[in-house]
């Protein structure tokens, strides 16, 4: 799980804008709207939506956002229609890279893939060119104070796959199957997670040592994750946390 780690610990380690936190909080609005008009805007029968709602006021996005963006999915006053799409390709030094966005216009959305792929020299594939090299997968998170042994052994009992420690935080990893019973078993026995949601884990990562290559990298996934139609971005590299250090992106 190194590849999408490492990007998390990039991303939190830069400074977000006004700008990129207006961008940040769209991005959770259309995953409600989404979740809502899939799955109905009750939260308790819908695990999308809830899973969504508790990211999205962690993140905090205000309650009356929250609502507003649920009652645009359940067809309030909505003349949005968000598709969800992917988008594979490859970043410098042939580093896998795959896209999810969440989108209203499908042309505005692949041209602008397509331009940040090419101008820090990657190339934007077919669909199915990179996919196979990530598994995707449930991921629940849960903070440090949290007893590891205990959130363990209930996550094992419930059929997690594996329990992480990672950064600053715990990652239970399930089937996708799973998520929600993982989740919801989880809660009953007294683990408040901070999210739970589908991720994609490359199966090897690739070590990038070269600082260009690198920078060209970071620059790529800076301006994919800042672009308000892309909802995550997974990659297959570890660059050294010395080497970022170097790097100006």
């Amino acid at each position: 799980m190194s590849g999408h780690s490492k990007w998390s610990t990039i991303k939190h380690k830069k400074a977000k804008t006004d700008s990129a936190r207006a961008a940040e909080f769209q991005k959770f609005s259309r995953e409600l709207i989404v979740a809502a008009k899939l799955g109905g805007p009750d939260p308790a029968g819908n695990f999308r939506l809830r899973t969504a709602i508790e990211k999205a006021k962690a993140a905090g996005l205000p309650n009356d956002n929250i609502k507003r963006a649920i009652d645009k999915g359940a067809g309030k006053n909505n003349t949005d229609n968000y598709e969800e799409l992917i988008y594979e390709g490859y970043a410098a030094g042939g580093v896998a890279v795959v896209v999810e966005a969440m989108t209203d216009n499908k042309n505005r959305t692949a041209g602008d893939v397509r331009s940040f792929f090419t101008k820090f020299n990657g190339n934007l594939g077919e669909t199915g060119c990179v996919g196979w090299m990530f598994d995707r997968k449930g991921c629940i998170t849960f903070p440090k104070t949290v007893d590891y042994d205990a959130l363990f052994e209930a996550a094992i009992n419930l059929d997690a796959e594996d329990i992480l420690d990672e950064d600053d935080v715990y990652k239970v990893i399930t089937s996708v199957p799973n998520l929600q019973s993982v989740t919801e078993g989880l809660e009953k026995e007294g683990f408040k997670s901070e999210t739970a949601e589908f991720v994609r884990i490359p199966q090897n990562t690739i070590e990038v040592t070269d600082e260009k290559t690198a920078t060209n990298i970071l620059r790529l996934l800076s301006r994919l994750e800042e672009h308000d139609d892309v909802q995550n971005v997974y990659m297959n590299c570890d660059i050294s946390d010395e080497l970022m250090e170097k790097l100006d992106y």
